[in-house]
């Protein structure tokens, strides 16, 4: 089914350019790809493992697809998974980050993985004149799905960038007059302050984390460019689309439900998503709450008309003394410090076993007192919110994914703590 769609839209587009490799310089039209699929070899196993940021990867899931081969998505530098071959029907593999718990694969049939970017394309409205810009990962399910399907099964051609630093995103950009820009909170920070934003985005969407309130106005502000926050999940692609013109003024909004999905919340308060994209099961594992074209998330949401809003993750929320907060809620307000560039919340056990757990706030900024923060705090939040530690780093580091690890963080923490590094609890 996808080689065939794949050949299909590639003979309509023959003659139109594809791809662009900015580090080579190299371009293949919709023709030139079409015929190194055609002619392309076996691979010895019946998976492919695409990886890379470069055409290769682009070229390697085209083989697969030519051949009946599974395909699974590698980061760079990524080992290829054991496991036993997938149940028949699957055509494509996603290795989950391991954010909600330990890394999984999820099995898509060639159906479910095609009607993602179909819904991609209609609600973003991405256009074959506003060719994506790749700088993300073109392994993880953000970038495979608004980048290389919507390639490969719509015709949007894509400008590939060394990387995703500014230098070589303004080299990427370099004599393209219109263009689709997907990103991480983390890379559109990077792009503002180093002046990397190409004129020409016409199209600006941020994914993989929350997207801050104060960042996409001041792009807004200072640039003219709207940064449209864009929430999904590896085990069903786009889940909501922030569509309007002008930045939020709830940085818990991330939009409305995508085109053909649907979207409602269960009586534990988590977000349940229906839809022809929704994956048919975890491999090897198949125990989880996926399937029958239903995604049980663990994100709490509530809808405010039609647009929804995350109120934190199940399993993140802490409890203090007998009641419960979500670490977003503090980290909100946390992020309109003018001195914190980013924070992280999360709770580790109490050293009164009465009190449940303890608050911490692990923040990334200049000039940053615990004190001070404290009292900032205490200005906005109920005085059990107020985090009781504070640990103060020069930059909360996301994984290539954009994503930030409370599980990690709360590991690092729980270190400093045993070799007397933080502070006593208060």
């Amino acid at each position: 089914m996808l080689y065939d769609r794949w050949r299909t839209m590639a003979s309509q587009q023959r003659a139109e350019r594809a791809l662009h490799e900015a580090a080579t310089g190299r371009s293949w039209t919709f023709g030139e790809l079409l015929a190194w699929s055609d002619r392309s070899s076996a691979p010895p196993t019946g998976r492919v493992f695409p990886q890379g940021l470069g055409a290769d990867f682009i070229l390697e899931v085209l083989r697969g697809w030519r051949h009946g081969c599974c395909v699974c998505p590698l980061e760079v530098g990524q080992e290829a998974p054991r496991i036993p071959p997938p149940p028949p029907g699957m055509v494509h593999l996603k290795l989950t980050s391991a954010s909600t718990g330990s890394a999984r694969m999820v099995a898509f049939q060639a159906g479910q993985l095609a009607a993602d970017p179909a819904h991609i394309v209609a609600t973003m409205g991405l256009r074959p004149d506003w060719p994506n810009l790749g700088a993300i990962s073109l392994a993880h399910s953000y970038g495979f799905s608004n980048l290389v399907l919507p390639l490969l099964l719509h015709g949007i051609p894509l400008v590939l960038a060394a990387s995703s630093l500014p230098e070589a995103l303004r080299r990427a950009a370099a004599g393209e007059p219109a263009l689709t820009l997907p990103g991480v909170p983390a890379l559109w920070r990077a792009w503002h302050e180093a002046d990397a934003i190409p004129a020409g985005v016409r199209l600006a969407i941020s994914a993989g984390a929350p997207l801050p309130l104060e960042l996409e106005r001041t792009v807004f502000q200072q640039r003219g460019v709207k940064i449209h926050n864009f929430y999904g999940s590896s085990e069903c692609g786009g889940i909501a689309y922030d569509r309007s013109p002008q930045p939020r003024s709830d940085d818990r909004s991330v939009g409305t439900a995508m085109q053909g999905v649907s979207l409602d919340v269960g009586a534990d308060g988590c977000l349940r998503v229906r839809g022809p994209n929704v994956a048919e099961t975890y491999w090897p594992d198949a125990a989880g709450p996926l399937g029958d074209g239903c995604f049980q998330t663990t994100d709490l949401a509530e809808f405010h008309g039609d647009e929804l809003h995350l109120l934190g993750r199940a399993g993140d929320v802490i409890h203090v003394a007998g009641r419960k907060v979500a670490p977003e809620a503090i980290e909100q307000t946390l992020r309109h410090h003018t001195a914190i560039r980013d924070c992280l919340v999360f709770g580790v056990p109490a050293a009164r076993v009465e009190r449940g757990e303890q608050i911490v706030a692990v923040v990334a900024g200049t000039d940053l007192a615990p004190g001070d923060l404290a009292a900032f705090a205490a200005g906005s939040l109920p005085d059990w919110q107020v985090p009781r530690q504070w640990w103060v780093v020069d930059s909360l580091d996301p994984d290539p994914r954009g994503k930030l690890s409370r599980r990690e963080w709360c590991q690092r923490f729980l270190s400093r703590r045993q070799t007397g590094g933080v502070s006593p609890e208060p």
